[in-house]
């Protein structure tokens, strides 16, 4: 609907919604950009604190999948009119508690009365402008990391329908209060310290100046990784946000079916039956650019267009950098999985092998 609507044209725009970023970026000094994004959904758990928590970790998500530091919050409220406060107090300190994590600070918010509960955040954020994580910009021969397990859709839908299994729960409770901020902090890693923590544009040894990129960004060499663009997994699943990525980087993207990880439950919520309405879309919207091998069941190309929750990031770094990139996550807990690469624009968009 934005594209139908008269254009802005503001040189301190670096990222807009031109190319289905993450996040809005708007430069306001050589080295500083603000990094804006907002979401906010109905509860898919029933405990309203870590409903809380898990929407307070998808709303940041987006600042991180920019290569950004959030910095404030407000929060989005809409609430029953006659529901209990108590429950209204828990999803905020909930959230409250996912900021602190992140170091974020909320400082405000609006409510409205609303018949269906439903709660999240604006976030803004900071990055340096030359560093810039967009979905924009990665290059043919690069690796594909994925930092986290699928399938937090179908089990939310398994969690409606009272048939999850408490550790299918426990396994998706778990992904989707789990910040993208350590993962973050490993890719965006710099040489040196500079104001909010920026390296000034010096490079470490053996590293080079990139070329620019589409979109007017430079791919980002952190710690000697060359962290081509990046994306975090949410509401279009996979494929979804594979395909925005292939898109706004004018390349193809083949994945391998078998090294995608799997929430514990989820090919089980699949054969049941417990898909979620969004899933549907995505999969009609999406799968038109889809090539499959034969050998790929039909659950796992399901999951592949799954909405994920606080979904995890889709790095694409250069392959020679891939391993190192995959340890460094390891030591600091976040279990990356290389599941495809990056090859020269062609048909399909998107291949999914065995």
């Amino acid at each position: 609907m934005l594209g139908k609507l008269a254009r802005q044209h503001d040189p301190n725009v670096l990222v807009g919604f031109d190319h289905a970023d993450d996040a809005g970026v708007y430069q306001i000094a050589p080295d500083q950009a603000l990094v804006q994004t907002v979401d906010f959904f109905t509860p898919i758990v029933d405990d309203p604190y870590t409903f809380g928590q898990i929407a307070a970790t998808n709303s940041l998500s987006d600042v991180y999948a920019m290569g950004g530091k959030p910095l404030t919050a407000l929060a989005l409220v809409c609430f029953p009119d006659k529901a209990d406060l108590e429950i209204l107090e828990r999803i905020l300190a909930g959230g409250l508690s996912k900021m602190i994590e992140a170091g974020c600070t909320v400082i405000g918010g609006h409510s409205i009365r609303d018949e269906e509960t439903k709660f999240g955040y604006s976030v803004t954020g900071l990055v340096h402008p030359k560093k810039v994580l967009a979905n924009a910009g990665a290059k043919p021969g690069d690796a594909l990391l994925l930092t986290k397990a699928l399938g937090t859709g179908v089990i939310s839908t398994a969690i409606k329908k009272g048939k999850a299994e408490q550790s299918w729960i426990d396994a998706a409770v778990q992904s989707m209060i789990t910040l993208n901020k350590r993962a973050a902090e490993v890719i965006t890693a710099h040489v040196g310290p500079g104001p909010f923590g920026f390296a000034e544009g010096r490079l470490g040894p053996g590293q080079v100046e990139q070329s620019s990129t589409a979109g007017g960004q430079s791919p980002a060499t952190h710690r000697g990784f060359k962290v081509n663009a990046m994306t975090d997994v949410t509401g279009f699943g996979l494929i979804g946000h594979a395909r925005e990525l292939a898109l706004a980087s004018d390349v193809s993207i083949t994945i391998h079916a078998t090294r995608v990880p799997l929430l514990k439950g989820a090919l089980e919520c699949v054969r049941a039956g417990h898909v979620p309405g969004g899933l549907k879309n995505n999969r009609d919207f999406v799968e038109c650019l889809v090539e499959y091998a034969d050998t790929v069941p039909d659950e796992v190309r399901t999951l592949l267009f799954d909405p994920q929750t606080a979904g995890g990031l889709l790095i694409s770094v250069a392959a020679a950098d891939s391993a190192r990139l995959k340890q460094a996550l390891s030591t600091t807990g976040v279990p990356a999985v290389e599941i495809g690469e990056v090859s020269a624009r062609t048909k399909p968009l998107i291949r999914v092998k065995s």
